[in-house]
């Protein structure tokens, strides 16, 4: 079963986004994300609802962040992607006669739910600003000056 990246690769392109002295356009993006710039524009659009990022229209335009990394958390950006689905494992069946699938279900779902809301709690607690900061100690260990240095993709 494929995992659904589209948090992991939003998140990578907000911290690019964030190292950038200007707009980035959705063609950019779009390399950054491996996918193509109109799902690009169709995610922007829903973050940029929530003012995480705004847009500028014509030559020289693009996306830029409009937020403040240390009051920005994963949760904040999951949410604002509609809230996808985290764990790719579920129940058979949602409605069993048969009471041993039932008693399968009440311990599956109690575990599914219990890792869910540690993980959603843990969304939560860590902010974009704490990424970005990851990654400029990991530029700095590796003697680079930016964060695509040996990238093939981005801007």
């Amino acid at each position: 079963m494929k995992r659904d990246g589209k948090l992991s690769g939003v998140l990578h392109v907000l911290l690019h986004m964030a190292e950038q002295q200007g707009p980035v356009t959705s063609e950019d993006l779009a390399r950054m994300m491996a996918t193509n710039p109109v799902v690009v524009r169709r995610v922007m659009a829903g973050l940029r609802q929530r003012g995480y990022v705004q847009s500028e229209k014509g030559h020289g335009g693009g996306w830029t962040l409009a937020c403040d990394l240390t009051k920005v958390t994963l949760g904040d950006i999951y949410v604002a992607l509609g809230s996808p689905m985290l764990l790719a494992v579920g129940i058979r069946s949602s409605s069993p006669e048969c009471l041993v699938e039932q008693a399968v279900n009440a311990a599956l779902g109690q575990a599914f739910n219990d890792a869910e809301e540690l993980l959603l709690a843990r969304f939560g607690e860590v902010t974009l600003a704490e990424l970005s900061k990851d990654i400029h100690e990991r530029i700095a260990a590796r003697g680079m000056s930016q964060p695509h240095e040996g990238h093939s993709h981005g801007p």
